[in-house]
């Protein structure tokens, strides 16, 4: 057998054959440092026979996120290693919850440290074409398909990924396609805690060119929960970190009971009105919807952070400057939706575990570049 070290009990997993029996291998242990093995996993095992595989999912990137960030020059010998193949279809079977948190490696080893998101939900349908069209023009789709997405759900899948015990508070429209978001939601395996709204869900409309870049339509109002709803607040006493994308002012103060609170600087008229201590603060250096300005909030952040696609970005902490680099792909760009929420939702988990400003944006920075090579939102 060969033994991956996952989380702190190991899991087993037994030499693939064509025939599909299994049959005992030789011993073998991922890596020869614990943590090493999780932040950075590389393939230290003894060699087992090999397989074509043919994709069995729509999910690009699965793989890469149960194995981690892996070198360039090691994706493609891992796409088709039997091992891997092992470790990935279960995860297709995602009535499998149990099997699927055994597997919660991401960046942060399968932590179990407890995290949340207050955030909103956009049910997306994404059309992959050459290039956005101009005005006037009709442009051939070569790809489509329909996700509940969002800022919201994209931070509470990446936190998932990191730590299964995940929780979600959020609204949904009470129509047809709000219930299936949520149901979609939680077969993701996220603790959903949510409230119905009467008017319709929240849609978008999402164009991926071939260079990965994200072309954005949102239809609708934004759902978000408010602190007086029936939504079990005190749930949150326990979180270590938490993100927000979007609530009233009263649910803002409700998501300060995290040890670590994070939010964007999308919901700045929120942030003002709620006047609570930020953790941290998350814009974009190169969307003036997501900027702030110092003394625009009061008490102001802890740390600001700026954000400026692969150039990496800067932060100011307690009067101190610094600079962080982008992280290397772990694989071809696939698109660029989601992946500032999930580098805010990475940042909020590494802070959350207590590391440093610079160890939390460098890890923070894996989890962005990890969600560029992924279709559409997680």
């Amino acid at each position: 057998m060969l033994e991956l070290g996952v989380s702190r009990a190991p899991f087993l997993v037994r030499r693939f054959r064509s025939d599909r029996r299994l049959r005992p291998a030789t011993s073998g242990i991922v890596g020869g440092d614990a943590r090493g093995d999780r932040e950075h996993p590389s393939l230290q095992v003894a060699s087992v026979p090999e397989r074509g595989v043919a994709a069995q999912c729509s999910e690009k990137g699965l793989l890469e996120s149960v194995l981690c960030a892996l070198p360039a020059e090691q994706a493609h010998e891992v796409a088709e290693h039997g091992v891997a193949v092992l470790l990935v279809e279960p995860l297709e079977r995602r009535h499998a919850h149990g099997f699927h948190h055994a597997l919660q490696r991401g960046h942060g080893g399968g932590c179990e440290m407890k995290v949340a998101v207050v955030g909103h939900v956009e049910v997306v349908e994404f059309v992959r074409v050459e290039r956005v069209p101009r005005p006037g023009e009709i442009v051939q789709a070569s790809e489509t398909w329909t996700q509940a997405a969002g800022g919201g759900a994209v931070a509470a899948a990446e936190l998932h990924r990191l730590s299964a015990d995940t929780l979600f508070f959020t609204a949904f429209g009470d129509d047809e396609i709000g219930h299936r978001a949520e149901r979609e939601l939680r077969d993701l395996g996220l603790s959903v805690e949510c409230v119905y709204r009467d008017e319709p869900q929240r849609r978008g409309f999402t164009f991926v060119d071939d260079d990965g870049e994200r072309t954005i339509t949102v239809i609708g109002r934004k759902l978000v929960a408010a602190g007086d709803d029936a939504l079990p607040w005190t749930d949150l006493d326990d979180v270590a970190g938490l993100y927000f994308t979007g609530g009233d002012p009263a649910a803002l103060r409700e998501a300060r009971r995290a040890r670590v609170l994070v939010a964007t600087a999308r919901e700045l008229p929120t942030l003002k009105e709620a006047g609570v201590q930020l953790d941290a603060l998350v814009q974009s250096g190169t969307d003036e919807a997501e900027r702030y300005r110092p003394g625009e909030l009061d008490p102001a952040p802890r740390l600001v952070v700026t954000t400026d696609g692969r150039k990496g970005g800067h932060y100011v902490a307690d009067g101190e400057r610094g600079t962080w680099e982008a992280a290397p792909l772990p694989g071809p760009v696939v698109d660029a939706y989601g992946a500032g929420d999930s580098f805010a939702a990475g940042l909020t988990f590494a802070l959350g575990e207590g590391r440093s400003t610079k160890d939390a944006l460098d890890f923070a920075a894996r989890s962005g570049a990890q969600a560029m090579t992924r279709r559409g939102a997680y």
